[in-house]
């Protein structure tokens, strides 16, 4: 059997970008522009709690990047490399070979290059953990509290078909093989926004990754900012594929449903138009879905302008249901 490093110089180890240490030391080196400063990230991945046993293994190496190269698109932070550890319940070589597979296009399409790690035996399930460090600029980072009464809030890309795969996969609604398979791959396979997010960087005041549901992510800028918000439920983008869902489905799908990685952020309403520009040139669509309001508190209007009633909560790993 391969022995730990084996597995790690077969896997793991690439040729680290110049200027930079990576797999094979003690620590990894990099440095970070002047005048920059690190933006880091950390997420942990545990069986059975945030992905299903039998999901491709491409599919999870790609996705256990994503979820983090999120989070610095949220930051307006350019990706510098990333840590990974994996806890293996059993060496199974086809199934890493794949899992790097899918980490290291993620890796490569985001710019994150794998600089270092740990891989141990775990008599319990995979657990996967992952970090990521990047550069921003301080006077431009995307911070939670920056959002100001009379901004825009804006979403992009469609919001919902990643909540419905997850509903549809674990039996919470009933089987429609024709629904999963156009929404398994927003499950599976998130897009992070990094380009959006670094060009939002200057421009917008404050965003967060949709990881946990609209409202509850929205609901991390309000507090932090000590703002209230408006939201216009005809505004919201339903993804394509939710055609034919209940109409309850889909609204709890689309302010609640995590697993999204979708930028929410807060601008000044007179930056409309760039931030229109910055979507088209990132290619991913924009939508302004609110307003940012003095107080507290977070309403959703319907078609009528009538306020929402029994808003659903997102999801949070110590509640039960």
């Amino acid at each position: 059997m391969a022995s730990e490093f084996d597995l790690i110089d077969r896997y793991f180890k690439r040729a680290a970008p110049p200027g930079m240490l990576g797999v094979g030391d003690d620590c990894a080196l990099f440095g970070v522009p002047p005048g920059m400063q690190v933006a880091t990230s950390t997420d942990l991945l545990i069986e059975g709690r945030h992905f299903f046993p039998d999901v491709d293994p491409r599919a999870l190496g790609h996705k256990s990047l994503a979820v983090n190269v999120s989070d610095l698109a949220a930051m307006g932070a350019r990706p510098i490399g990333c840590l990974l550890g994996l806890a293996l319940p059993e060496v199974r070589e086809p199934w890493l070979a794949a899992f790097a597979e899918g980490f290291h296009a993620m890796a490569h399409a985001a710019g994150c290059p794998l600089i270092g790690g740990d891989t141990t035996g775990n008599p319990g399930v995979l657990a996967i953990s992952v970090t990521v460090f990047g550069a921003v600029r301080p006077d431009a980072a995307l911070c939670r509290s920056g959002a100001l009464p009379g901004d825009d809030i804006w979403v992009s890309g469609a919001l919902g078909d990643a909540d419905i795969a997850y509903r549809l996969l674990s039996g919470q609604m009933p089987p429609d093989d024709a629904l999963l398979a156009h929404t398994r791959a927003a499950l599976d396979w998130p897009q992070p926004r990094f380009a959006l997010g670094q060009a939002l960087a200057g421009v917008a005041r404050s965003a967060i990754d949709i990881s946990d549901g609209l409202l509850q992510d929205l609901g991390h800028i309000l507090k932090a900012s000590g703002v209230g918000a408006r939201l216009y439920l005809d505004d919201l983008p339903v993804s394509a594929a939710l055609a034919g869902v209940p109409a309850d489905r889909v609204r709890h799908a689309v302010l609640a449903g995590g697993d999204a990685y979708e930028l929410c952020f807060t601008a000044p309403a007179d930056r409309a138009d760039a931030i229109r520009v910055i979507g088209a040139e990132s290619g991913v669509a924009v939508t302004r879905i609110g307003a940012i309001e003095a107080g507290t508190g977070l309403t959703v209007l319907d078609a009528d302008g009538a306020p929402l009633r029994d808003l659903p909560r997102g999801f949070d790993h110590f509640r039960s249901s």
